[in-house]
């Protein structure tokens, strides 16, 4: 499948990838779309995230426990035996050696003491992939809260490892039944959930999608991968700058973290979703979930569920800023098929001793196919975020391979 749309020179704007606007806009994305009864609640979280991420003190909590408990800083690998048979110069940003073993501790463990912070004793959190209900059960154990995941029913059947490491780590999992039974659906109910309990509970979403202020919340949780691997870049790289900087995109919390430290830079940005989750690639203008960004959708309007082999890349739209981020010619985003996904992570694993997350993997299988496609040329540096490992998707891979 080719790209589906040409390059753009990257525009390093001042203040791309900072504070939203008034009411959390990203140009024309973004917002508050809530229930009523959750429009208070919105608020609450803005107030406290804002007087929190202001304060050394939570700062430096914080980032005690990215350390001591996450494992920070992750390393940036260089990929030497790929990268020779590539021509290219690929150096992995290693989100799949963090505690928990993904990118989503890092925005958890943040949301976590924000919440204890608020006086909430339990949280909530949607989960698709596993890995966000995973780390969201770690945290809440870690600080003494009660957690409770909802994850759709086919979800739960294909990431049966991670739903038992999170009953494991004491959170109740709420199986979704309604509708694809798939990330969407458990977004949905977990946030129909919250609408009942806000005095006690805080809705700890996992991406940088929903009402303001969680997906520019969330980035500046993620935004640790990207602050780290500049300076890493910085002492590795001759031009202290890669070319090109590669992420996965779900919802889409990963790459607007990488992307966040590279965003004054003219690295160039390279979102990769899935073929049948794409969103950015080829959505439209809709609401879902409490903001208005790129959703797919039929001709009566009505979204379309997505469809990936990787359960955390079937939500059928894209976060407020990734929307912008395209709009501005910021960012490119691609799809990769699953069967180009599942040839990516076999060839990682036999060149690298790397088994990624098939999220992970689909951004390597763009990278293989733009070098292939003339879309990367020789010689070119890449950083790519490989934010999860593959454990979780062994059962898959079994059936596959």
């Amino acid at each position: 499948m080719r790209d589906v749309a040409p390059w753009r020179e990257p525009v390093p704007a001042p203040g791309t990838m900072g504070e939203p606007r008034a009411r959390g806009r990203f140009g024309e994305y973004g917002g508050r779309y809530a229930p009523e009864s959750l429009v208070e609640a919105c608020r609450e979280v803005d107030e406290a995230f804002r007087e929190a991420r202001a304060d050394p003190g939570f700062r430096g909590a914080l980032a005690e426990l990215l350390a001591l408990h996450a494992g920070r800083p992750t390393p940036l690998t260089p990929a030497r035996r790929l990268s020779q048979e590539l021509g290219v110069r690929l150096y992995l940003k290693r989100e799949d050696l963090t505690h928990t073993g993904s990118h989503k501790i890092n925005n958890v463990l943040g949301q976590a003491l924000l919440a204890a912070r608020m006086g909430r004793r339990r949280l909530i959190a949607e989960t698709g992939a596993g890995q966000h209900g995973v780390a969201t059960a770690t945290a809440a154990a870690l600080l003494g809260l009660e957690a409770t995941v909802f994850m759709g029913e086919r979800d739960i059947e294909r990431q049966a490892l991670n739903v038992f490491r999170m009953r494991m780590l004491g959170a109740e999992v709420v199986p979704v039944t309604t509708g694809s039974r798939t990330l969407k659906d458990a977004t949905s109910e977990a946030m129909r959930h919250w609408v009942g309990v806000t005095g006690e509970s805080h809705y700890c979403v996992g991406s940088v999608i929903g009402p303001d202020p969680y997906p520019w919340m969330v980035r500046e949780f993620q935004r640790v991968i990207g602050d780290e691997a500049r300076g890493q870049c910085a002492a590795e790289l001759r031009t202290g700058v890669p070319d090109h900087v590669v992420a996965c995109v779900g919802g889409g919390s990963n790459a607007a973290g990488t992307f966040a430290g590279f965003a004054d830079t003219t690295a160039r940005f390279v979102g990769v979703e899935a073929e049948g989750g794409a969103g950015a690639a080829r959505g439209r203008l809709g609401v879902l979930h409490g903001c208005r960004s790129l959703f797919l959708q039929d001709d009566d309007g009505q979204i379309v569920e997505g469809r990936s082999i990787a359960a955390g890349l079937d939500y059928p739209g894209v976060g407020p800023e990734h929307a912008h981020l395209r709009d501005l010619g910021r960012a490119r985003y691609v799809t990769v098929t699953d069967e180009e996904a599942v040839g990516a992570a076999v060839r990682l694993a036999r060149t690298e001793g790397i088994v990624p997350a098939l999220e992970s993997a689909h951004a390597l299988a763009w990278v293989i196919r733009a070098v292939g496609g003339g879309d990367l040329p020789a010689g070119s540096t890449v950083l790519m975020t490989l934010s999860g490992r593959g454990d979780k998707d062994v059962s898959t891979l079994k059936e596959l391979l």
